[in-house]
Order: structure tokens, then sequence, then C-alpha cells
């Protein structure tokens, strides 16, 4: 099988708050979290997720110089603020789109936004993303 670079994508996740999933009963909410894991647990298998996390819905926002602005927040609209996000390893943007379309989440109203991590900074700055050498290759 021919070996094709990888690169790492984020997948962030808005509208997962809990408003989204509250007409879900107990028995719909343990599906979806077993769906959900199952998803994720794929892709790992596969070594194409390399790690992720839920969001609190609080946070602060600093801005201004030297950061003299501390706001509670963040203030985006419910469906706008990110909930969480996971990184995945793809040969290109439209494989990892189909990481992100096979997400059991989208039935329920999950929006994921697909990034591609930057190899290079507009300002010269060094991306700290360390990905192991076994990872870097997909197949």
């Amino acid at each position: 099988m021919k070996k094709t670079s990888a690169k790492p994508y984020l997948l962030l996740f808005r509208n997962s708050g809990p408003e989204t999933h509250a007409h879900l009963n107990s028995q719909q909410r343990q599906q979806l979290i077993e769906r959900w894991n199952a998803w994720y647990d794929g892709l790992s298998a596969q070594g194409r997720a390399l790690g992720g996390s839920p969001l609190e819905e609080s946070g602060r926002v600093v801005s201004g110089t030297g950061g003299s602005r501390v706001v509670d927040g963040p203030f985006a609209e419910a469906k706008e603020a990110v909930g969480g996000y996971v990184v995945v390893l793809a040969a290109d943007r439209e494989e990892a789109t189909q990481f992100a379309r096979q997400h059991p989440g989208l039935d329920y109203g999950l929006i994921i936004e697909v990034r591609p991590m930057a190899e290079h900074c507009h300002l010269g700055i060094t991306p700290k993303v360390v990905l192991p050498a076994d990872e870097a290759t997909v197949g």
C-alpha cells in the first residue's frame, strides 16, 4: 500500500451544548455516547485521532495590550461557541471532511468545522504540534 504524508486537521465542534441534547431521553443519550466513542475509537485505532477534549461552557476572553482586558465569556451565540475538538491526521482536506461527515453528533445538530493546522505561521512562529513518527504516514 502506498504511503502518503498525513497532515493534522482540527475538527472544531459547535452547537454541542446541553440544550442541543435536552430532548433526548437517557437511552438515546447513552446510544449517542456509544456511537460518539465508537467514532473516535475507530479513528484512534487507525492512528488518525491524536486527541481531543470537550470544553467547559465558560471561560475568559483576553485582549488588549499586555492582556489589559479580561472578560468572562465567551459570548458567542450558542451555536457558534466551540464546545470541543479532535485533532486528526488526514491525507488531505477531503479525507478530514469525510472523518467529520461520519460523526454521529451531526444527526443531533452538531456542527463541525474542519481546519488544517498550519505548517508555518505567517509571523514565523514554529508550530508546536508534535506528531509521533509512526503516525506521520497513512496507508
